[in-house]
């Protein structure tokens, strides 16, 4: 299981599956992996009917969020986040990466009834961007690292506010209270996970977590969102046991599975002048507005932020963590289905931008992490020599 732990594999697992998902789909085993996308399974005795392809991106993708909701949890309390200070700057970054992207989509867009997909392109993929960092940045500092996981954890709490709040319609008010009382309740077992009813606890928490998702998603909302409340509820320390557990899960199953049915998408035969405006709007918005946005974004947090405050990062350290911001991938997938649910044929070339997006800014990235880890190795390599000759 360790191995599945890793940043390197979980990004190769990532991509491979959606390399897959788009190749069978453009196969004669498309339509028949389409059609059982489209299947529907309903739980006998409740009112949950879905289809194969939903109960992956809003069931199985919740235990996605949950994961990084527990580990937003940890860095707002001990981490890299639990203090104005050390948080202003990511954030600052992380709205620069919001904003330019959705405003490079917008300009594409003008004039069409496509400008509800502006939040496609401002997601980052934490996993993936730590995995392409992980794969090329040897040698990098750890404060690196640390920007680009605040920043891309800041990041995914603006898709999560977005979800709720744009990708919400009409929700029950009486079942999101309950959904609210079930989030509670699995917040204090938590508590008692250290006790010797454990067993206990944990089988009331999944039955809770369970019913929990169920009224989230009857109430509305999209189901996700469940996963975030109860990571945010869970207590701290349980909550860090518990995402380790999950890990493996998540990175192994969960992620490479809904990259798979996102990425089932029959490549339109047309011309490339006939390609949807949304297409270009993503496609651009992703590497481009990303790196301008979140190096713009840390720039003009250097007049807030006191000097000698942590992270200090170059100017190419900055464009480096712009270009892994453009690695959307899977909250920008989702975002896709959500915003183009009623035009299928745009929901695929966004889902066809997103992959040429994302993958354009996975070999920006490498390039530029590659380039900015070989400096930080030859600048260790020369102070190591003149300690070695002040030695001798």
């Amino acid at each position: 299981m360790s191995i599945i732990r890793s940043e390197r594999v979980a990004a190769v697992l990532l991509l491979v599956a959606a390399a897959l998902g788009l190749l069978l789909a453009n196969t004669p085993a498309g339509p028949s992996l389409m059609a059982l996308q489209d299947r529907h399974l309903a739980i006998p005795g409740t009112p949950l009917d879905l289809s194969v392809g939903h109960w992956i991106s809003d069931g199985l993708l919740a235990v996605f969020f949950f994961v990084v909701a527990v580990e937003l949890k940890n860095e707002l309390m001990v981490g890299q986040l639990n203090s104005v200070s050390r948080a202003i700057r990511p954030a600052i970054a992380a709205l620069g990466g919001v904003i330019v992207p959705a405003a490079i989509y917008l300009a594409f867009t003008a004039g069409s009834k496509y400008q509800g997909g502006w939040p496609i392109p401002t997601a980052t993929d934490i996993a993936f961007a730590l995995g392409v960092l992980a794969v090329f940045g040897r040698g990098i500092p750890s404060r690196l690292r640390i920007f680009i996981l605040a920043l891309a954890i800041l990041d995914d709490i603006v898709a999560i506010l977005i979800i709720a709040v744009f990708f919400t319609s009409d929700p029950n008010l009486a079942l999101i209270g309950i959904a609210a009382i079930g989030v509670a309740l699995f917040g204090v077992l938590s508590r008692f996970l250290g006790s010797r009813l454990r067993v206990l606890v944990i089988t009331g928490m999944v039955a809770v977590a369970l019913v929990t998702w169920s009224l989230v998603y009857l109430s509305g909302i999209h189901a996700t969102i469940a996963g975030v409340a109860l990571g945010l509820a869970m207590a701290r320390k349980p909550g860090m046991r518990t995402r380790h557990a999950l890990e493996p899960m998540s990175n192994g199953v969960v992620l490479p599975l809904f990259a798979f049915s996102a990425a089932l998408v029959a490549i339109p035969q047309v011309a490339i002048s006939q390609l949807p405006a949304p297409f270009w709007g993503i496609l651009v918005a992703l590497p481009v507005g990303k790196i301008v946005g979140i190096s713009l974004g840390a720039w003009l947090s250097s007049f807030v932020v006191a000097r000698g405050s942590r992270p200090q990062l170059t100017f190419q350290g900055l464009v480096t963590a712009g270009a892994l911001g453009g690695v959307g991938f899977t909250v920008s997938l989702l975002m896709n289905e959500l915003a183009f649910a009623r035009n299928p044929e745009v929901a695929d070339a966004g889902t066809l931008a997103v992959l040429l997006g994302s993958l354009v800014s996975i070999v920006i990235s490498a390039i530029l992490v590659s380039r900015l880890a070989a400096y930080y190795r030859r600048l260790r390599e020369l102070r190591e020599f003149a300690i070695e000759k002040r030695e001798s």
